[in-house]
């Protein structure tokens, strides 16, 4: 038996104050596999897009770089797939796959036509719940995450990304790299991953979005037939207790780097995670506001009459315990000391004098927009889904413009005096060696 869930996105934790229908089916199977379903009969595409709880926060940390190595084993076949066999089943046929590993989930999609949906699903399914992590291609596929590590060491951009992650997040799973560390990889065996595998990847871990031009009965004939027989469950070694992400205070650090020929300053604040997404959504305003296009202050003032930076920009990320409230500056080494204090004195300002309504109105209407771009495919709408079904329920993904609408100008500045404080910034310097 397998239950729909026709619930509305008025019944998740956006409290109830939105009231739009939720478009989709979400079905929990016996097995507590979840379904989520949303046909487009105008399209003759499907898009299936498999949510799993491994990333890269459920490893131990003996372990770190097994969720993302695991994602290339996936592919590496099982009793019935030889290597290469699902490229070449589904490229085959015109479809498209990849995968993705954050430190929140693992993620494996595909694109066919919707008339090869039961030829393509059964090769996804069997990678997923039967990898078998042959000891060969172990050692091989070892070789190719070491190499992408050392490549990632050769671009400045994410050693920036890195350091300022071990500088805000503490002892956080957060702080450590998805990709891993050479070393710990390399004392890694095969019987490791698989007791990683058969952890995580289990029914109630796992989501199965699929959306485009099929219908509900028809996807879930197909997904009770091929996601059926799961691993037997084990229990690799544990975390221990996880520490809230902690920004230490007032972190200030600079890297002189060789190959790089604009500095860097990109300064930090934490936010609450997804279980607090109405704050989150008032500081991704107040983002917008300093330093999204041409009429926000930041860019305005650096950039256009300062002409200090060259480029700076904003960004602003939730996962599942923390947001996290990004600004970069592209620019000049002795220019860095000057931009950092406008930046403070800017963000110091929010507290305490408000915004204006035109800005508000400006930063609503980019925020809302973008957001109804992000659901224009089938892709898209698969990857909003699983993100927000992952972290917390799927409903919650329709919550975030009606938080955008309802904020007032009064909201956001208590929220700028709490989160934003200049004293609880990581600021990271990167400058050419």
């Amino acid at each position: 038996m397998s239950s729909v869930s026709d619930v509305s996105a008025s019944n998740s934790s956006d409290g109830g104050r939105f009231k739009r229908p939720f478009p989709a089916n979400v079905v929990r199977l016996d097995s507590g596999l979840t379904v989520i379903h949303q046909e487009i009969a105008t399209t003759p595409v499907v898009v299936v897009d498999v949510w799993i709880k491994a990333g890269a926060r459920y490893e131990p940390e003996t372990w770190t770089g097994m969720a993302h190595f695991l994602e290339h084993m996936v592919f590496k076949g099982t009793e019935q797939i030889l290597p290469g066999m699902f490229d070449a089943a589904i490229e085959s046929r015109g479809g498209l796959t990849n995968a993705a590993t954050s430190h929140d989930y693992a993620h494996f999609y595909m694109t066919v036509a919707a008339d090869d949906l039961a030829h393509a699903l059964p090769y996804l399914a069997d990678l997923l719940l039967h990898a078998a992590i042959p000891a060969d291609e172990f050692v091989r596929e070892r070789h190719v995450v070491i190499e992408e590590i050392h490549q990632s060491w050769d671009d400045p951009d994410w050693i920036g990304f890195q350091t300022l992650s071990e500088m805000v997040y503490g002892d956080h799973p957060y702080s450590r790299s998805v990709l891993g560390a050479p070393e710990i990889l390399q004392e890694r065996s095969p019987e490791e991953m698989r007791q990683f595998h058969r952890t995580h990847y289990q029914p109630d871990n796992m989501q199965v979005v699929i959306t485009g031009g099929v219908s509900l009965d028809r996807v879930l004939e197909l997904v009770q037939t091929t996601f059926r027989t799961f691993p037997h469950r084990e229990s690799c070694p544990t975390m221990g207790s996880i520490a809230h992400p902690r920004l230490l205070t007032n972190p200030q650090h600079t890297l002189a780097l060789p190959r790089l020929e604009h500095g860097r300053l990109v300064m930090a604040w934490l936010g609450p995670g997804i279980d607090d997404l109405k704050t989150a959504c008032g500081l991704d305003i107040l983002a917008t506001v300093l330093a999204e296009g041409r009429m926000s202050r930041l860019v305005r003032e650096l950039r256009e009459d300062r002409q200090w930076v060259d480029e700076i920009a904003s960004s602003f990320s939730v996962q599942q315990d923390c947001s996290l409230f990004v600004l970069s500056s592209w620019l000049a080494p002795d220019h860095i000391k000057e931009v950092g204090q406008v930046i403070c004195d800017r963000i110091a300002s929010l507290a305490t004098i408000p915004i204006t309504t035109p800005e508000l109105e400006r930063a609503q209407r980019v925020l809302c927009n973008d957001y109804a771009f992000s659901m224009e495919t089938p892709g898209q709408l698969a990857g909003l889904y699983g993100y927000y079904g992952t972290l917390a329920t799927p409903e919650l993904s329709l919550a975030y413009p009606g938080y955008i609408e309802s904020y007032t100008i009064e909201q956001l500045m208590p929220l700028a005096k709490q989160y934003l404080s200049p004293d609880h910034c990581g600021t990271l310097a990167l400058t050419p060696a």
